[in-house]
């Protein structure tokens, strides 16, 4: 395919000490040519590659000088585009940037689509589809071991696993195809159902290994949808205020201050959880406060992780009880608060009502079992089993969902196999499953997903 040349703003828009507009195509050293002025005689298109200079950005309509910069030239095949890629470093700040920017599209260069750059990579073969996906989980990363996973597949863990997979299934299937063209051929080994079977159980396997890192790696790369719940005053939003490390959220004595839901993000142990803060879940005439508690029941349905909050000081109500009722089929941690005041609370009827699932004691206005709540959250999701860098994850949704259907495939292949069904018959499952993987790493995807996965991504990647 035939490329223009594009350009984006490669920063955050804001002032800052430096901001990056980035070029990539065959004219991006002759568009930067035009417009580049440095001590040196020598146009950017006679430098060394993958060297920086100092000069001005020139207007060639007016002659006056546009900004101070500093310009790195890098020619492909050796970029991340494997195009030409100029990168123009200028002084941050919206005016300036936006100026550079503006000079550059007026001189040849088209404004990149968003995620266009990555697009660009993937299309002349730096990376597969796979890799380009894991660059905006590296982005989006809100805790160490979340950019670990992604790090890992970008760097082509997940794709040289798959591909080996691939290749193993295409082994088989030629296999079968040269007993079926040359059945005279003496030499080569014959197709057994057995051959067969034992090597579908080896790719079964490697799929069902990956699955099994599919819940914490989508945990990792989405985080957990973290819902507080409770009676009115009974220091959630001093729960979330504890968990941020910051005043997000009023805190008062008065009964139903919360009165919408409150959204943060937080790192907990490696963990990213998206923190809700609902309304006190009670019945009340007070007209704001009955859509607070409406919103409240509405985020509980989406919820991964419920932390459901009792008072120590007060007697076990039944709107209490009833909240464990609405959450008897979800992930949950008890925590019993205000550990500081006289107990009122009955311990056991907590314990037969929690039916096994973690409790744990907080006082959150001395800052007391915090620590202890945060490793429950860590233990209830991972229990340590994250720890082993040399694994594997699979945390994208359009991943999981194809390695599912290709251990369909493949166990479909693995039936018929047992039901003495011919070896010809039982390689279309084969194939399909061959098909599936492919679509992982884009060696067999439609045009229309990979408009749709890159227009995903920021401009300017």
């Amino acid at each position: 395919m035939e490329f223009d040349t594009i350009t984006a703003i490669s920063t955050p828009m804001g002032e800052g000490a430096i901001a990056i507009v980035r070029l990539s195509g065959d004219e991006a050293l002759a568009i930067a040519d035009k417009i580049y002025k440095g001590r040196s005689a020598k146009r950017l298109s006679e430098v060394a590659s993958h060297t920086i200079h100092y000069g001005h950005l020139i207007d060639p309509k007016t002659e006056k000088v546009v900004e101070e910069v500093m310009i790195s030239v890098m020619r492909g095949p050796k970029t991340f585009t494997r195009e030409d890629v100029v990168e123009i470093n200028c002084h941050g700040g919206l005016v300036s940037v936006n100026r550079v920017l503006q000079l550059v599209l007026a001189n040849g260069a088209r404004l990149a689509e968003p995620g266009e750059f990555t697009k660009r990579a993937f299309l002349n073969g730096r990376i597969d589809l796979s890799q380009a996906e894991a660059v905006m989980d590296l982005i989006r990363a809100k805790t160490d071991r979340a950019m670990n996973v992604a790090l890992g597949q970008m760097e082509g863990r997940l794709s040289k696993l798959i591909r080996a997979l691939r290749q193993e299934i295409l082994e088989t299937l030629a296999h079968v195809e040269v007993n079926i063209d040359y059945p005279e051929y003496d030499d080569v080994e014959e197709m057994t159902h057995g051959i067969f079977m034992e090597r579908a159980s080896h790719v079964k396997s490697e799929l069902e290994r990956l699955l099994r890192t599919s819940e914490q790696g989508k945990i990792l790369r989405e985080g957990l949808s973290t819902v507080i719940i409770g009676r009115p005053n009974v220091g959630k939003s001093s729960l979330l205020n504890s968990l941020v490390h910051e005043n997000k959220a009023i805190v008062t004595d008065i009964p139903g201050t919360t009165r919408d839901v409150i959204e943060e993000y937080v790192n907990v142990r490696g963990v990213p959880l998206r923190l809700l803060d609902t309304a006190g879940i009670r019945e009340t005439e007070d007209i704001v406060e009955r859509i607070g508690v409406e919103r409240s029941r509405a985020v509980l349905k989406e919820a991964d992780l419920i932390l459901l909050v009792l008072n120590n000081s007060d007697e076990l109500t039944v709107e209490d009880e009833q909240l464990f009722q609405i959450t008897e089929d979800m992930d949950v941690i008890v925590i019993i608060n205000k550990m500081d005041l006289p107990s009122k609370i009955n311990i056991d009827k907590v314990k037969e009502l929690a039916k096994e699932r973690p409790i744990v004691t907080t006082s959150l206005l001395e800052d007391q079992g915090v620590d202890e709540l945060e490793e429950a959250i860590s233990s209830l999701f991972f229990a340590g089993s994250l720890e082993a860098g040399d694994m594997t994850y699979v945390s994208n949704s359009r991943h999981i969902a194809l390695i599912s259907q290709a251990l369909n495939a493949i166990t479909d292949a693995m039936e018929a196999i047992e039901a003495g069904t011919p070896i010809d018959l039982v390689q279309i499952d084969f194939t399909r499953t061959w098909e599936l993987l492919g679509e992982i790493i884009g060696d067999s995807v439609h045009e229309s997903l990979i408009d749709q996965l890159f227009s995903q991504f920021c401009l300017g990647k």
